[in-house]
């Protein structure tokens, strides 16, 4: 018989201690591979399969790369041939089941992004196929100078995960996103206790705490239209000048997905395989086609079509922006170029005409 304190209605979350995470973390391994942050040597946290659930860092804020390189390898032999016998393409391989742990709102909105990518006119059956097997555990964090998701509207979760854990202190506050996780819970029934009015209460205290918490808000309301009438301003001449190109904010973008295709030949001349790598707008060679013309030769091309693509293109194709507001491309940039100082620049500058 439930406890007294059980509120009925809210079958839908419930209480973890904290001495009881790892015994959920062992939980998970059961239901496929387990990948999650993990804390590398010099301080950074990296999303890797993990082989002891103690090595999980649950504090981790901001890893190097997000979760998009478990679902989008950064590179993947597509096909092999041979010169006599044609290609034939390669099957998709990988674990049977994956458990992706830790994600905060921002990179599971960022996976839902590539979700609506890759499953739109031309679907990614790669992608598609590992996403089909992945169990999606969130995880709540406290936003540090470089986080503006509350600004982006991807600080919060509804939807995109089997499970959600919000830290209360003692304990974890879990939601139950799906029939999967509904497994989940059945499964640990005993590691699991329903909720009641103080978590209910603790609860609504850390989503406004954390709301408070974030000191960026970056003005968003009528960008796309703000940044067409800006087509022609120094600003993007400005970081044209200050952009080394090197592709970093791309690669460590959690909704970046342009890639490019290459055959790596074999030393015997007659076989080899195609493969695809992630590619990045920002580089020299992005806009090069087959006669050496360059259709964005300038920095400062190639840096606007990355704004404009995030802000305008994906707006009219999807109906929201691409970026999430996790601050990884301002802490890779070698050049200290800031998203949130260029938008703000941008609005600035607008008000000043």
């Amino acid at each position: 018989m439930e406890s007294r304190r059980f509120l009925a209605g809210h079958a839908n979350a419930r209480l973890l201690a904290k001495d009881k995470a790892i015994g959920l973390l062992e939980l998970l391994g059961s239901f496929g591979e387990l990948y999650g942050p993990v804390r590398n040597g010099g301080g950074s946290s990296t999303f890797r399969a993990v082989k002891k659930p103690a090595d999980i860092d649950l504090n981790s804020l901001r890893t190097l790369l997000p979760p998009k390189k478990i679902l989008y390898p950064p590179t993947d032999e597509l096909l092999e041939f041979t010169a006599d016998g044609g290609f034939r393409s390669k099957e998709e391989t990988g674990p049977a089941r994956i458990v992706l742990f830790g994600l905060h709102p921002c990179d599971i909105n960022a996976v839902l992004t590539l979700d609506q990518v890759f499953s739109g006119r031309f679907e990614e059956p790669r992608y598609l196929a590992r996403r089909r097997r992945t169990a999606v555990i969130g995880l709540d964090c406290l936003p540090d100078e470089l986080c503006f998701c509350h600004s982006t509207k991807t600080d919060f979760s509804d939807r995109g995960f089997d499970l959600f854990l919000t830290d209360l202190g003692e304990a974890y506050f879990v939601r139950i996103g799906t029939a999967l996780g509904d497994d989940i819970i059945r499964a640990g029934r005993d590691i699991f206790q329903p909720i009641g009015p103080e978590s209910i209460d603790q609860y609504k205290d850390k989503t406004n705490r954390r709301h408070a918490a974030f000191s960026h808000r970056v003005e968003l309301v009528d960008l796309p239209h703000i940044l067409e009438l800006d087509y022609d301003s120094e600003i993007w001449e400005s970081l044209g000048r200050k952009c080394f190109s090197c592709g970093s904010c791309s690669a460590v973008c959690p909704t970046c997905y342009c890639y490019d295709v290459f055959d790596q030949v074999n030393l015997d001349g007659r076989s080899g395989s195609r493969v695809r790598i992630w590619d990045s707008c920002l580089t020299n060679s992005f806009a090069r086609v087959a006669d050496g013309h360059n259709y964005r030769q300038d920095k400062s091309t190639r840096i606007k079509l990355r704004y404009y693509h995030k802000q305008i293109a994906f707006v009219e194709q999807y109906g929201r922006p691409s970026c999430v507001g996790c601050g990884r491309c301002i802490a890779a940039c070698p050049a200290e170029i800031s998203v949130i100082d260029v938008l703000n620049a941008i609005f600035r500058e607008k008000v000043v005409k």
